[in-house]
């Protein structure tokens, strides 16, 4: 496709106004959100004040400097008259004098008056315009050396690229806020890629799918089996399946089939296998993508297993911590312990104490109620007693680490493990103190200090969260990790502790028996049938701390409202009332019970209260909200349930802009408004974004129009976060329905066969161990090892002797 001769043309065809930046009211450098006041030079709005207030997405804007900016003068109820721009540009020297002063200016090194008047004559009064579109015009500017070309080009396109670009972009369809993200990607080059591979889009700008870049594609007459197009499907579809479904690599057929149909029907051309064969295979030499027999991954999932297999492997090589305590020992300490803290401890826990402190990792796995805190308690409070140390990180001085470790997925299971056992405990993000860009302070150069490591809920760690915990081990550590096996999987790609449990090279303790019968938990008996397979009969009979109402699809909402209505009038506060929903969408659905309970628990019925319309959305002071992406340097990550604590509307604030403040237990984060796509309305949320947490009440809708999405192990993970009450509200029959299906959607991984390949199953190595040494040895050494004397009793030497 040929480029615009002149951006002149398309600053002509649309609305301006030029002058030179005043004072940068705000300048967000995240998102590059500028609201600025320009001295007004000339425009084509009808305006006539001398000074105007800008708005649009730029970067840092130099004052002094005349700037031309496009867009739609708009009126806003608060703030006046903007000028909502959608591109911009400096201002370029338009006549022929300026453009030579412009191009031999000490801007430009080498450019003499001389060189910039040849330049002039060559290509015109628009010649800088010329330039940007076309940088091979200067090719035919007389006696202008290519070294000298380049330098030109590259100086203009530093100074005026940013411009360029935008309005390209806008061109092609691209709002101001992609553009800067494809621009911030790319820099100087970013119209030599759209241009000329438009579907690295795909692989470098998050919020651009391949339909986009398809489409762009399309325009600029790449389309059907070209290479670039059908490298971009093939990475597409590898990454969807994993950072969707949770795979970790994708099977050839599959990934083929996927790939072909995704092309074909873009653009209903037929594109065969060996066009695709062809481009995968470039991928894999590009380092792209990696093969192993017929598995495709993507490289950074590929080695997080292998990653994760060598760590394991290097802490299971500990020995030292097998006879560091004679059982008499630990016996005396495990019964002082029991008589200090008045618990007696049943025959498994006690084994499972025992092992995490003799082994160099644990797996502590269980259901609820059966005892997994209590067990953690007594690892870490006899961990002390044995090894002679205080659990008071007063008590340790600064150059001394504190030995426990304790940390979990989210915030509030990591609040839990304090809560259970009075030592600090942080999310695994911040304990490795991740930077946001996808590293972390620790690593294998800088590990961390600590003599044991306690995970809890570790079904929720992914497989390239659970590589760089463990690539940030000390030498010496010893490692428990604890967590339901038969919860959902984690949110990102991989199945780690069903993996590792499946290897059966790690120790394992399952906890079985439940104690927590004895309060009269019936949802602690009714996770446990679940979890079975099994449903009770009197599943819909009241009990004293959970009720089945039934009622369909239309009435749930209705039936919810009364529920909610009813535990408030209880006493029960909004924050300990939490409804998990399978799906968003529907009359049953999470988006609308979100806006049902919000009017229920913090209505604004006469408008008088403050609030922050974001979308469909309105935000208020005391709104349960939920946090949606990972937020590092505030310590709040993906799954953080928080509160509305104040609203302050632009004019209320120095920052003059509208912004929300929200507590999550105690760390406030503010978000202004472009910010506030990072968090939605918690009063309902998905069971998936429930896990690590526990609620007073649950409330759980079931019915048939959430099909698609009932299985055993969602169901279970649901009625496994009430601490108190559990309130089911749907049918029947589905529920039953939902509690028959296993989960069909088992996770591609290679993790387990990887450390069976690496590391022997404990069972072959507790053989190895107990059969005859002998018969691991060749004919010939058996001879060298048979006893000389057998067979020569009463021999002495003296039978020998002539």
């Amino acid at each position: 496709m040929e480029r615009q001769d002149s951006l002149d043309l398309f600053a002509e065809q649309g609305k301006f106004m030029k002058g030179q930046p005043l004072v940068t009211i705000f300048h967000n450098e995240q998102n590059l959100y500028t609201v600025l006041r320009i001295r007004l030079e000339e425009t084509n709005e009808d305006y006539h004040d001398k000074e105007a207030v800008i708005t649009g997405y730029f970067p840092k804007i130099h004052e002094h400097e005349n700037y031309m900016f496009f867009g739609e003068l708009k009126d806003h109820p608060k703030f006046g008259l903007q000028f909502h721009a959608t591109h911009f540009r400096k201002d370029i020297p338009q006549t022929k004098q300026g453009v030579i002063s412009y191009l031999s200016s000490e801007l430009f090194k080498g450019i003499g008056k001389k060189t910039a008047e040849k330049i002039v004559e060559t290509l015109g009064e628009n010649a800088i315009s010329k330039i940007l579109n076309q940088p091979s015009l200067l090719d035919t500017v007389p006696r202008l050396a290519p070294d000298k070309a380049k330098e030109l080009y590259d100086t203009l396109m530093e100074h005026q690229g940013l411009e360029q670009a935008m309005i390209i972009l806008n061109q092609y369809g691209f709002g101001p806020q992609l553009s800067m993200k494809i621009y911030q990607a790319y820099k100087e080059t970013t119209i030599d890629v759209i241009q000329t591979n438009p579907y690295k889009l795909v692989e470098d700008v998050e919020g651009i799918g391949f339909a986009r870049a398809d489409e762009l594609g399309f325009q600029l007459g790449i389309s059907g089996n070209h290479p670039d197009r059908i490298k971009a499907g093939c990475l597409y579809i590898l990454e969807r399946e994993c950072m969707q479904t949770g795979h970790v690599y994708v099977q050839a057929e599959n990934l083929l089939l996927s790939v072909q149909k995704l092309l074909e029907e873009n653009q209903r051309d037929q594109i065969g296998f060996a066009d695709i064969n062809k481009q995968l295979l470039a991928l894999e030499e590009e380092g792209k993508m990696i093969v192993e027999e017929s598995r495709f991954y993507l490289p950074f999932l590929y080695y997080s297993e292998k990653g994760l297999v060598t760590s394991i492997k290097k802490l299971l090589e500990q020995t030292e911590y097998e006879q560091q305590f004679p059982e008499s020992e630990f016996l005396l300490a495990l019964g002082n312990l029991e008589e200090r803290i008045s618990v007696q401890y049943a025959p498994t826990q006690k084994e499972a104490i025992q092992t995490a402190l003799m082994s160099p990792l644990l797996i502590l796995t269980g259901g609820p109620g059966t005892g997994k805190t209590t067990v953690i308690k007594g690892i870490v409070e006899l961990y002390a007693d044995l090894h002679g140390c205080s659990l008071d990180p007063k008590d340790y001085k600064k150059e001394e680490p504190f030995p426990f470790i304790l940390c979990a997925p989210t915030g509030r299971a990591a609040k839990r493990m304090t809560e259970s056992t009075g030592l600090p405990a942080v999310t695994v993000h911040r304990l490795l103190g991740w930077n946001g860009s996808g590293g972390f302070d620790h690593d294998e150069e800088n590990p961390l200090e600590g003599k044991i490591l306690i995970v809890d809920e570790t079904s929720m760690v992914d497989i390239w969260l659970a590589n760089r915990l463990f690539k940030a081990l000390p030498e010496k550590i010893q490692v428990i990790l604890v967590g339901d096996e038969d919860q959902l999987p984690s949110v990102g790609p991989g199945q780690v502790l069903k993996d590792l449990l499946r290897s059966e090279v790690i120790p394992v303790i399952r906890l079985t028996d439940i104690y927590r019968q004895a309060e009269g938990s019936s949802i602690i008996d009714l996770a446990h049938e679940i979890k079975k397979g099994r449903l009770p009969e009197n599943v819909t009979a009241q009990q004293a701390d959970r009720s089945f109402i039934k009622c369909n699809s239309a009435q749930v909402a209705n039936v919810i409202e009364k529920v909610v209505l009813n535990a408030v009038k209880k006493g029960f506060p909004p924050r300990d009332i939490q409804v998990l929903a399978p799906m968003y969408k529907g009359p049953a659905g999470i988006d609308r019970l979100n806006t049902i309970l919000q009017e229920v628990l913090n209505g604004n019925p006469d408008g008088s209260r403050k609030e922050l319309s974001f979308g469909d959305t309105k935000y208020r002071v005391g709104d349960k909200v939920l946090q949606l992406v990972n937020q590092p340097e505030n310590h709040v990550f993906n799954g953080d349930m928080g509160e509305v604590v104040a609203v302050f509307y632009a004019k209320e604030n120095t920052e003059k802009q509208d912004m929300l403040v929200v507590s999550f237990d105690g760390i406030e984060v503010t978000y202004t408004r472009q910010d506030l796509n990072q968090i939605t309305l918690a009063y309902s949320c998905s069971v998936h974004k429930s896990q690590g947490s526990e609620f007073p009440i649950v409330i759980l809708p079931i019915v048939k129009s959430y099909y698609r999405m009932l299985r055993r192990n969602l169901i279970y993970t649901a009625i496994t976060r009430s601490k108190r009450f559990l309130i089911i509200c749907g049918e029947e029959e589905a529920f039953r329905q939902g509690i028959q299906r296993a989960d069909e959607q088992t996770r591609l991984t290679t993790l387990s066969e990887k450390l069976i390949a690496e590391c022997p199953p404990l069972a072959e190595k507790a053989r190895g161990e107990d059969q005859d040494p002998l018969l691991n040895l060749s004919y010939e050494e058996m001879l060298m090892n048979v006893d000389p004397m057998i067979g020569m009793d009463d021999i002495t030497p003296y039978h020998f002797m002539a």
